[in-house]
């Protein structure tokens, strides 16, 4: 009998082997993992591979923390990035269901503060249009990276001065202001927070304990990655944490490979995990179409077999090698991401690793795809390799061409205090342009960069990281300085969005303090053409006095010059030898102080 028992034992634990082994090769993945982590420069990856009611795989390679050398396993936590998105729209599935939410109506039916750049956008958009990216709007990503805030209603005010660049539903281009706007309307139906609603209605139903939407939950974990850059394919850098603040719901989350594989069970198994039902049935159905032609249908040439790229509620759809196939890619700062579902192979891969922008989560899924559904094997290492020759060729070229452009002798067409001043954009937000030990630099809440005089008024801004400034990198955001017609620096231009003209940050200057010494040497009497002009020291600053008008205020901007509050365009400047000379748009007027 205990012989029978012992064979029946062995026979499954056989059976079960044989099966995993159909599915997977564990022995030849972790070799090709390694390969890739070589190859990439990349620290490390996880990797989690599920059925419907198996989890195949769930492991980490490589190093979480490079400097520490501790390792990654399934239960590291990453930034998963805008994998996140499918949390967001799914949260509105629900909604759906429970409180007779439609995806075809008006965001501005739940948003009453909700405004857009035009009347189209204002009366003919829909929930759906915003999920699928087809509203019209570029990405005004920067909006939210170089301006980050915490108060979402701050960040969507910024959407009313966000221009399109087409119609709506008329080309495919993806915008992360979208997922704020569906973030904020199940905010406004539950009336519970987007990262409370994502905790209470998905975390602790698919017993995801250690997933969060908070950066700052991250940095405490323990069991957390730390994130790189393969800067310029030369040096393995860390990256700071960034925390995209109210944008989270376009992509906070934070979780590790085990949990997310609970995520996609729930999807494989039409909504319930472990027999709960956490999304609608209907909604997983729904959820699994195309609504958006992404490009021409066919991503790369080189891979006719992949084709039909579309998107839908927060998945991009194709056909890969014959397969039905939903995934979604994330990138923040250090880390990279994919989840994918082949939802009639019932199959489901996850991959996450700790370096920025990386190929590695398409190319390690595509890998296992192949090996699990049997397909013909693509050399993705080649196409890897083949990647990062392009990429380093690519930045050469562009130093040869900035280098062949410029023009070295055309200095700024001011000094360089001049420069200095608040930029802002209502889109946008406010940065500042500082003057110190004879550079400028532009200081955003994040991020710092010297202003490098390129030719003329164009300055490149190079991004000031651990106190070192990086000459190597290019940003590509150059920034071109306006004059007025007082010939004052009134703006800078930036390319910002490819399809739209250079956004223009208007220019104020900075006020500056003077000492009571100093402002009550300007006051007195000024004669100009017969008419007395009149200035005079306050105990509230230095105003100034005109016959028949109102008297002004006078804002220092400089030692001896002063704007003219509420006038714009008109400055006031003394000069050492007794002289007001009124700046104006139509001319220069000189006064002369009469003596007492």
């Amino acid at each position: 009998m205990f012989k029978a028992y012992s064979l029946l034992i062995c026979l499954l634990y056989l059976s079960s082997a044989a099966f995993s082994q159909q599915y997977i090769s564990t022995q030849k993945l972790e070799k090709k993992i390694s390969e890739y982590l070589e190859v990439s420069r990349a620290p490390g990856v996880a990797v989690a591979v599920v059925t419907k009611d198996k989890v195949l795989l769930s492991k980490g390679y490589g190093y979480r923390n490079l400097e520490k050398k501790q390792v990654v396993d399934a239960n590291t936590l990453f930034a998963i990035g805008s994998t996140s998105k499918a949390f967001t729209t799914a949260l509105l599935g629900v909604l759906e269901q429970s409180h007779k939410l439609s995806f075809d109506e008006s965001p501005r039916k739940y948003l009453s503060n909700l405004n857009f750049y035009n009347d189209q956008l204002n009366s003919e958009l829909t929930i759906k249009d915003l999920i699928c990216h087809r509203s019209g709007l570029p990405r005004h990503d920067y909006s939210w990276y170089l301006f980050p805030t915490e108060d979402k209603d701050s960040l969507l005010a910024r959407v009313a001065y966000h221009e399109p660049f087409t119609d709506i539903r008329t080309a495919w281009y993806y915008n992360n202001f979208a997922y704020l706007i569906q973030g904020l309307i199940a905010e406004e139906l539950t009336e519970q927070t987007w990262e409370e609603n994502i905790a209470e209605k998905f975390f602790k139903p698919l017993e995801m304990s250690r997933s969060n939407t908070d950066i700052y939950a991250l940095q405490r974990d323990k069991n957390r990655a730390t994130g790189y850059q393969w800067k310029q394919f030369k040096n393995v850098e860390p990256m700071d944490y960034f925390n995209i603040a109210a944008i989270g719901a376009a992509g906070s989350i934070n979780s590790s490979v085990s949990e997310m594989g609970n995520w996609m069970q729930t999807w494989l198994n039409g909504g319930k995990y472990k027999g709960v039902q956490v999304l609608p049935e209907s909604y997983v159905r729904k959820a699994m179409n195309p609504l958006m032609l992404v490009g021409e249908g066919v991503k790369d040439p080189k891979f006719p077999d992949q084709h039909l790229n579309a998107y839908g509620y927060a998945w991009f759809i194709s056909s890969y090698k014959g397969h039905y196939r939903m995934e979604h890619g994330g990138n923040i700062d250090g880390f990279s991401a994919n989840v994918c579902l082949f939802p009639y192979d019932d199959l489901g891969i996850v991959v996450l690793t700790n370096q920025n922008a990386s190929l590695l989560p398409t190319l390690i899924r595509n890998e296992i795809s192949d090996m699990v559904l049997k397909l013909p094997q693509s050399d993705w290492m080649a196409y890897l390799e083949e990647k990062i020759d392009q990429a380093k060729k690519q930045i050469e070229k562009q130093k040869e061409a900035q280098s062949s452009s410029r023009v070295a002798a055309a200095g700024p067409s001011h000094n360089l205090s001049s420069y200095a001043g608040n930029y802002s954009q209502p889109g946008y937000g406010t940065f500042a342009i500082q003057l110190k030990n004879d550079s400028l630099f532009a200081r955003f809440r994040e991020y710092q960069f010297y202003l490098q005089p390129w030719h003329y008024d164009v300055f490149k801004p190079r991004e000031i990281s651990k106190g070192r400034v990086d000459m190597e990198t290019d940003a590509e955001l150059d920034f071109n300085f306006q004059s007025n017609l007082q010939g004052d620096i009134s703006g800078v231009a930036i390319k910002i969005e490819p399809t739209l003209d250079p956004l223009i940050f208007s220019r104020s200057a900075f006020n500056v303090e003077l000492s009571e010494e100093q402002l009550a040497s300007f006051a007195g009497v000024y004669e100009l053409g017969g008419m007395k002009i009149k200035v005079t020291k306050a105990k509230d600053g230095l105003f100034l006095d005109v016959p028949g008008q109102p008297q002004y205020t006078l804002k220092a901007i400089s030692d001896s010059e002063f704007v003219v509050h509420g006038l714009q365009g008109y400055k006031a400047r003394f000069e050492v030898a007794n002289e007001l000379h009124m700046i104006q748009p139509n001319g220069t007027f000189v006064a002369k102080k009469l003596k007492p």
